[in-house]
């Protein structure tokens, strides 16, 4: 095991804690910024967040990003990435940075990719080139990115698969964490946060958990949800799983970007998001707002006037109006990027009244008051009540 983690390399502390549900606010300090929880990561996947510059997502408040290790390791590669020093200094990004460990790819990509004990044979999607992905690959290709939290790597498999293949994957997912821990060469600067595997079995997923709480590490992820089952199995995994995770260290839930489940997860004790659902969502021409989404390509926003969102002070509301986007969305790559400001400046504020809410000890209240601006005849899904209920959150 990697016993040499320096404990001033990363730290995480809680701030405030809710009274009534389990949300709670805290700092995580890594070595390039110091970042306030519950946060949300966008999603960069080559170091580049598509429509964004760097310094555009600094001026919307975003204090962390994620980069995908599969394609990292592929283009730039791991040698061009340690002759710049590491990704922050290659796109000139000063914030902190998280890594996934290229799992992902095991779903996304299962068509193209053997998974054997010694880890993950891909077929290149680009040229059908054969690709070996280990665990000690992934730490390798990790360890040249220098992202401040890194991801082990994990056998993900799809959230409704069977138990057989679920057992095996979450089994096999802690000798995998025990291969990374060995490999990693910089634990002194970058922390490996394990992921909980079990699918939407309580018995596997807590098994995951006490195997992994055994390990020296600085946080936790929850994987294998958001992948297609109901939002009934959703949350009831997401509230066991950071029911018995350590109370003093952050719990990560990956691939979450909804802003709904964004709320209802920080209520059941989540610290930390990402999805590439804000970005990619505005090249689809839609923006978003607190009651949903604005399809703009809808001819009934040609001769709107009015923002995006007339609370919203992005620079995209301050000086476009719905008309304008309408003529150009998805035709014009200006209105990917002017929709993308919007989206990020909207999931930025969002966390951030998720924050102040916790911090002045509102936050039922202020889950109470968002449902009901979602949902405004109080048609509220059956997942959102029951989970809400499980935090002693009733809506009104």
């Amino acid at each position: 095991m990697a016993d040499n983690l320096n404990k001033f390399s990363f730290t995480f502390n809680i701030s405030v804690q809710c009274p009534i549900t389990k949300a709670r606010t805290g700092y995580i300090q890594v070595v390039h910024y110091d970042v306030e929880t519950p946060v949300f990561m966008p999603v960069g996947t080559q170091g580049s967040l598509k429509g964004l510059l760097p310094q555009q997502l600094e001026q919307l408040g975003c204090q962390i990003i994620l980069g995908n290790t599969y394609h990292l390791g592929n283009r730039p590669g791991s040698e061009i990435l340690d002759k710049a020093g590491g990704l922050h200094k290659f796109m000139n990004w000063n914030r902190a940075l998280l890594t996934d460990s290229g799992g992902f790819q095991m779903v996304s990509l299962l068509k193209l990719a053997k998974i054997t004990e010694e880890g993950v044979e891909f077929s290149s999607p680009f040229d059908g080139s054969k690709c070996l992905l280990t665990p000690e690959r992934s730490i390798q290709i990790q360890n040249s990115i220098g992202a401040d939290i890194i991801m082990q790597l994990d056998d993900v498999v799809h959230s409704l698969t069977e138990k057989p293949r679920v057992e095996e994957a979450m089994y096999r997912t802690t000798r995998w964490l025990d291969r990374c821990l060995i490999a990693h060469t910089k634990p002194n600067t970058q922390s490996i946060f394990p992921i909980v595997q079990g699918g939407l079995d309580p018995i596997l997923r807590t098994e995951s958990v006490e195997q992994l709480k055994q390990r020296k590490v600085n946080g936790y992820a929850i994987g294998g949800l958001s992948g297609g089952e109901s939002k009934e199995d959703f949350w009831k995994m997401v509230h066991l799983t950071t029911d018995i995770l350590p109370k003093d260290k952050p719990r990560y839930l990956m691939g979450v970007g909804i802003a709904v489940d964004l709320v209802v997860c920080t209520a059941l004790g989540v610290d930390m998001y990402d999805c590439v659902f804000p970005s990619r969502t505005a090249r689809f021409g839609c923006a978003l707002i607190h009651t949903g989404q604005l399809n703009l390509k809808q001819s009934r926003y040609s001769t709107d006037k009015r923002p995006i969102d007339e609370t919203c002070t992005c620079t995209t509301c301050k000086t476009y109006n719905r008309s304008y986007i309408h003529q150009i969305v998805t035709v014009e790559t200006t209105a990917c990027h002017i929709l993308t400001v919007h989206n990020i400046a909207f999931q930025m504020r969002l966390m951030k009244e998720i924050r102040q809410s916790i911090t002045e000890q509102r936050y039922p209240k202020y889950v109470q008051d968002y449902m009901l601006k979602v949902y405004p005849n109080k048609d509220y899904p059956k997942w959102i009540v029951n989970a809400l209920r499980a935090v002693n959150i009733i809506l009104l």
